[in-house]
């Protein structure tokens, strides 16, 4: 029995006893497949998976317990690895990384950045996905951590660390009405006027609508997008008025469009970076928690994710003085 067999018949499993795909997900041929899959059942001396034909049916009874302590022995056998790798001060490795358009556009290229300075051979992998899809990715194995936000509890599916929290903001473009109205806007403000926003405003439960709700109002979303600049493009475009993270909110924006604080109309909304449990480590992961949430003690986040603490994660601070701690670290001192 190897561990090559183990991460076959696993990989069948999780590709729905398809070995065509199975094949394709673990970078091997699907007649190496079978023949491993052949030799690891003649070795236990039954099946764990029933045949119709030449395809595969079902997993047996015993396939069920041979899988799950298949997955185990993988799983220890990655934090082996790990830890040698972590011993060794390797700086090698594959980061990928699940995420939103907007957490990969405005909040991780800095972050990344710095990393790459301190492992320079670290290849890293950025998926942008709609927020329904982040965790799914992650808990399949198919990237190594997931960062996402919710405006109430913490994602499930791993070790959830709280990073920053950020507010929302409306823009419009210069000369709407809601730019000239010189006191703080309300939600039947927004009610009047078509919104563009984020895909996961159209959910039934999303806090957009749930603070439009409390108010037996409606939100009419004319437009949504993933991705935040999609968002100020259609706004400019006249679509309505465009409802996103304060993250997304460049400088640059100024010369086409005037920002509107909401921050007292929707729930405050916290990033988070979701880890799998009872896992090794890796000093990179470590380090590009840090470089995102300071605030974030390396010693603890390891034992949390090892299993060997409670989480007491510490208040995560605001968007706003995360940045601004980054502006006082770039900007030269007079002389």
């Amino acid at each position: 029995m190897t561990l090559t067999q183990l991460r076959y018949i696993v990989a069948i499993a999780d590709a729905g006893l398809n070995i065509t795909l199975a094949a394709d997900n673990v970078h091997a041929t699907q007649s190496g497949i079978s023949k491993q899959l052949k030799q690891l059942e003649g070795e236990l001396g039954f099946q764990v998976f029933t045949r119709r034909g030449k395809s595969l049916d079902a997993i047996t009874p015993a396939g069920v317990q041979v899988l799950e302590r298949a997955r185990s022995i993988l799983h220890e056998a990655r934090n082996i690895r790990a830890l040698a790798a972590n011993l060794r001060e390797e700086a090698q490795g594959e980061l990928s990384v699940a995420t939103t358009h907007t957490q990969a556009r405005f909040v991780l290229p800095e972050a990344i950045a710095r990393l790459k300075q301190h492992y320079p051979d670290l290849g890293v992998h950025i998926r942008p996905q709609g927020e329904g899809r982040i965790i799914s990715l992650f808990e399949s194995g198919e990237v190594d951590l997931a960062i996402v936000s919710t405006s109430g509890q913490p994602p499930e599916g791993g070790i959830a660390v709280p990073l920053f929290r950020w507010y929302r903001r409306a823009v419009v473009p210069h000369g709407h009405p809601l730019a000239k109205l010189g006191r703080p806007l309300r939600i039947e403000d927004l009610a009047e006027y078509p919104l563009v926003s984020y895909e996961s405003s159209l959910q039934a439960e999303s806090s957009l609508r749930r603070a439009f709700a409390a108010l037996e109002l409606t939100p009419r979303i004319a437009c949504t997008s993933a991705d935040a600049d999609l968002i100020k493009t259609y706004v400019l475009a006249g679509l309505g008025v465009g409802i996103l993270a304060e993250m997304a909110i460049t400088p640059g924006d100024a010369r086409e469009l005037v920002t509107l604080t909401i921050d007292n109309l929707l729930p405050i909304c916290t990033s988070w970076m979701v880890l799998r449990r009872d896992h090794v480590l890796r000093s990179y992961v470590a380090q590009l928690a840090r470089l995102v949430a300071p605030q974030i003690d390396e010693a603890e986040l390891r034992r949390v994710v090892a299993g060997h603490a409670e989480p007491h994660w510490p208040s995560p601070p605001y968007w706003s003085e995360l940045t601004s701690r980054q502006v006082r670290r770039v900007t030269p001192r007079a002389a």
